[in-house]
């Protein structure tokens, strides 16, 4: 089964059918406008009518004539409702629209707010036939199937993926651990939605933040690199360097601890004040080192 990075990736079908409410909407105002045309019509020739009329008179008469047929297009009743509907109509360039949320969505955050509402927790692998099964004939399979998809897309969701959140049923139970090859992808997507403040340089953070995701994963180098490693030459290379990173800080780790067996310190605190270290940095190096060690 496809993981939520890679579903997030690809568009659901059904969504073009949700455009069409919204397409016959915007047609109704033209329609209520074209059945006011006939008034504005019959205005301007009884205007008119009464111009010729005037004719008889002479230039006075002519002018004044022009005049009322003028004031008369200008009282047309159908103007008014003709810009009064373009003024609302929902397809006017610049007409704020509200955003529509998808009803499916909303209803499985009524439902398990603690899994779809404002801090979303990674949804177990074949969370669709679960809650098919729970909640038979209330969703069709392709509004299911829409709204985890927009839920599974949503910056909120990658960022507790990217955090190595573990995955949770109906209940909200714990029942497995992020893979991390998901924890990488969505960590990739959540930076490079995300836009640097100023003086901010998100390409440090996202490297550091790939070191603690390689260290979380306990796996070896090669074996990472064949499970994340994708076809982004950017990517790639700032995955290598935050790798490196780690295998340097590993082998500092290795050497403060060798050296620490071998000098006969009684305490962290003495080894460090021995070399002029700081002891709280000392002991999480020496932490480090032993629990690769294993």
């Amino acid at each position: 089964m496809n993981s939520p990075v890679t579903e997030a990736k690809n568009p659901a079908a059904p969504a073009p059918e949700q455009a069409a409410p919204v397409a016959q909407q915007a047609v109704a105002p033209q329609q209520a406008d074209a059945t006011q045309t006939p008034q504005s019509e019959t205005a301007p020739a009884e205007g008119a009518k009464a111009g010729r009329n005037r004719r008889r008179r002479g230039g006075a008469g002519r002018r004044e004539g022009q005049r009322e047929g003028q004031a008369a297009v200008a009282r047309t009743p159908g103007d008014a409702p003709a810009a009064q509907g373009k003024a609302t109509h929902p397809g006017n360039p610049g007409t704020a629209q509200p955003r529509r949320q998808n009803p499916a969505l909303q209803q499985l955050q009524g439902l398990y707010p603690q899994l779809f509402g404002e801090q979303p927790r990674p949804l177990k692998r074949g969370i669709f036939q679960d809650l098919e099964a729970a909640h038979p004939g209330v969703f069709t399979p392709a509004d299911l199937k829409l709204a985890l998809s927009i839920h599974t897309r949503s910056s909120r969701y990658l960022q507790a993926v990217s955090q190595g959140q573990p995955r949770h049923d109906l209940q909200g139970k714990v029942v497995e651990q992020m893979a991390p090859e998901h924890v990488f992808h969505a960590l990739v997507e959540v930076f490079r939605r995300r836009k640097p403040r100023d003086g901010e340089d998100l390409t440090q953070k996202l490297r550091r933040r790939m070191e603690i995701a390689f260290e979380s994963s306990g796996m070896t180098r090669e074996a990472y690199l064949e499970l994340v490693r994708g076809r982004d030459d950017a990517t790639n290379a700032l995955l290598d360097e935050a790798l490196a990173e780690v295998s340097a800080r590993v082998a500092k780790d290795e050497a403060i601890l060798r050296a620490y067996e071998a000098s006969g310190a009684a305490s962290v605190d003495a080894f460090a004040d021995m070399y002029g270290m700081q002891a709280r940095t000392v002991a999480q190096q020496l932490e480090r080192a032993r629990r690769l060690r294993g």
